[in-house]
């Protein structure tokens, strides 16, 4: 038993040394060529350091932002309402849903 296991020992050291010299020859691909025009200046945002935004004093919003984020709600409890009243089942159904409806109901006073 120890000849086989020492065998597949071997063998599984052999394809890890493979593996690892395989993929030392992978060319990698050149990353400043991957970039898209105009990146370079692009207006990213400035980067803070960690410390001011972990003890500094809590974020508030404004008065625009608050307005803006009660316009949006307005608006999105508005697109609410109207789908609310929208059918989107095909004509008929809405009788043939109170039909089962009132079956249910007898079936479960028959219980």
């Amino acid at each position: 038993m120890t000849g086989q296991s020492s065998t597949r020992g071997k063998i599984t050291a052999a394809a890890m040394a493979l593996a690892v010299t395989l993929s030392a020859c992978t060319t990698f691909p050149e990353l400043d060529a991957a970039q898209t025009p105009g990146v370079e200046n692009a207006a990213f945002p400035k980067l803070v350091p960690l410390d001011g935004l972990l003890t500094g004093p809590e974020p508030r919003a404004t008065v625009e932002m608050a307005q803006g984020i009660e316009g949006r709600i307005a608006g999105l409890q508005a697109r609410a309402s109207r789908l609310r009243r929208l059918s989107a089942a095909p004509r008929g159904v809405g009788s043939r849903l109170a039909r089962l409806r009132q079956k249910a109901a007898a079936l479960r006073a028959m219980q």
